[in-house]
């Protein structure tokens, strides 16, 4: 699977507790598009993953696509939970109008509503309604392959690499 070519995307969802609300945030590249109408992505989580266990609480999250210049917010989000609680601090987002999941200021985004949840092997996928959508300036996609953030023009291996 290292040879197939996804984009990436940075989830985000919520857990009020009393009178605070938590949010985090995980790195994900296993997001499908699974119908139009009604609009619905899926996306694969681990069964031990704090951000599963929120996220199958609140019901609601957001997608954002990443582009070429967000290799290191990926990599933010991509290490344990207070990492990735803290690498929040530093990304410019706003709550979402529909699902109040953190939008980050990307290129493209989507708010989902779970509509679904199904225990694959060691994962769990998640399938959300689109609820809202945005698009900005149009960039290069970051891209994840043979196990490196890339983008359309860093697609071959460097020498050695297979």
């Amino acid at each position: 699977m290292r040879n197939l070519a996804t984009g990436v995307c940075i989830a985000t969802t919520y857990v009020d507790r009393g009178d605070r609300r938590d949010h985090d945030a995980v790195t994900v590249n296993s997001v499908t598009s699974v119908s139009l109408d009604p609009p619905l992505v899926s996306l694969c989580l681990k069964l031990e993953s704090r951000f599963l266990a929120d996220l199958l609480t609140t019901k609601k999250w957001a997608l954002s696509i990443l582009d070429g210049s967000a290799a290191a917010a990926a990599r933010l989000c991509s290490g344990d939970r207070a990492s990735r609680v803290g690498a929040l601090s530093s990304l410019s987002a706003a709550p979402g109008r529909e699902t109040g999941a953190l939008v980050l200021d990307v290129p493209s985004w989507l708010e989902c509503e779970l509509r679904d949840s199904f225990q694959l092997g060691d994962h769990t996928m998640v399938v959300g309604e689109v609820v809202a959508t945005g698009t900005g300036h149009r960039r290069e996609p970051l891209l994840y392959l043979r196990g490196r953030y890339r983008t359309l023009d860093d697609t071959d291996p460097p020498n050695g690499e297979e």
